[in-house]
């Protein structure tokens, strides 16, 4: 039996693992199990895209429903699937939509974990007679003096913090993370063992819900003046050339620009007012200092008026870096480098550390 222990005070109750279908959760499902818990599994039911279902990488469709159960038939477990997809259409994917119309570049796998999983999915938990609920994130919840702390992965290959930064210190009571000292190959070991079905499934990847992986096309489903052509403008404001929409665009990107001044160019800033995307050398991306919204603290003192140093991290895929942080209301505050980064697109998440533990974050303006 593997030592597993989710926290003294559930003792051996009830436990609620939210299965999406893939090894992560599966895993954390069998898990669970093993060490004596009174397991019940629940995956929900995101969305129906009709080729989303099936293709290989995506998440919470017909397909991984499918492998969910199977697990949970092979593990005994109570399995249930909940239908969210009207509130997954609202909170997640007329969010993704309408943040491309404002010229930003939303993460809905954050949106995700922050309203369907761990706000609707979580009181379900509860209304089921849980005392407690389990995920198969890469994250660890290290009880302080203070409360519950939250804190990267052990393997940092697959840390998942970044994704979770807006859980609540209220959530953090209730959730368990118990993959959290892991590696990803041990995971897969461990269901190899157990011969799961899904020992071997690969990754999920991209945005779940977006067929073939073409947001724009996607995007302009549900909002075809977002896909408007337009200029593409200089730092100086001259127009070089032109556009099919502000939603094939990103802060930062080089590749499919289709202009050309001799040497390379990025995109400095999308304006969807004038619904131009403009352009610029690289150095032009550089910033010293930017602010983020609807901050989630997870610090052990108010932030009122401070300012702290910190790790930020504005990229799930980059390391964090060091920077200032100054809270200037209850949620909102200001980060400044240490030294000047590249910038990094609004409706981004910029999230806080102190060495691996997490201090919060926000949403880039």
């Amino acid at each position: 039996m593997r030592d597993v222990e989710i926290g003294s005070d559930i003792g051996k109750g009830r436990v609620v693992v939210a299965m999406s279908g893939g090894v992560d959760s599966s895993v954390t499902a069998a898990m669970m199990v093993e060490a004596g818990y009174d397991v019940v599994g629940v995956t929900l039911q995101l969305y129906n895209h009709g080729e989303a279902v099936s293709r290989p990488g995506a998440c919470c469709a017909g397909r991984d429903i499918g492998d969910a159960r199977r697990v949970a038939a092979q593990l005994g477990i109570p399995y249930y699937v909940l239908n969210y997809e009207k509130r997954f259409k609202k909170a997640v994917i007329e969010n993704f939509a309408d943040s491309y119309l404002r010229g930003e570049t939303p993460i809905p796998c954050i949106r995700c974990n922050q309203t369907v999983k761990f706000s609707d999915l979580l009181k379900t938990a509860k209304e089921l007679g849980a005392d407690a609920m389990a995920t198969g994130h890469y994250v660890r919840r290290i009880e302080g003096e203070c409360g519950v702390n939250l804190f990267r992965g052990k393997d940092l290959a697959k840390d998942q913090s970044y994704f979770l930064f807006s859980t609540t210190r209220e959530q953090l009571n209730y959730l368990r993370f118990p993959l959290g000292e892991m590696k990803k190959s041990k995971t897969r070991n461990y269901a190899a063992e157990l011969g799961l079905c899904v020992s071997e499934k690969p990754e999920s990847q991209d945005i779940c819900f977006i067929p073939n992986r073409d947001y724009a096309k996607f995007i302009k489903q549900l909002h075809p003046e977002a896909c408007q052509g337009g200029n593409i403008v200089d730092l100086d404001g001259r127009c070089i050339g032109e556009h099919d929409g502000i939603s094939h665009f990103t802060i930062g990107q080089r590749r499919g620009l289709r202009v050309s001044q001799g040497s390379p160019l990025y995109v400095i800033d999308i304006d969807p007012v004038e619904n131009r995307v403009v352009v610029g050398p690289l150095q032009a991306l550089l910033v010293e200092k930017f602010q983020v919204k609807e901050l989630n603290w997870l610090g052990d003192f108010e932030p009122v008026d401070q300012t702290i140093e910190i790790q930020v991290k504005v990229r799930s895929t980059t390391s964090p870096v060091p920077a200032y942080l100054q809270f200037t209301s209850d949620n909102t505050a200001k980060i400044k480098y240490k030294i000047p980064q590249i910038s990094s697109a609004p409706g981004q998440a910029a999230v806080f550390y102190q060495d691996e533990r997490v201090l919060g974050g926000g949403w880039i303006l």
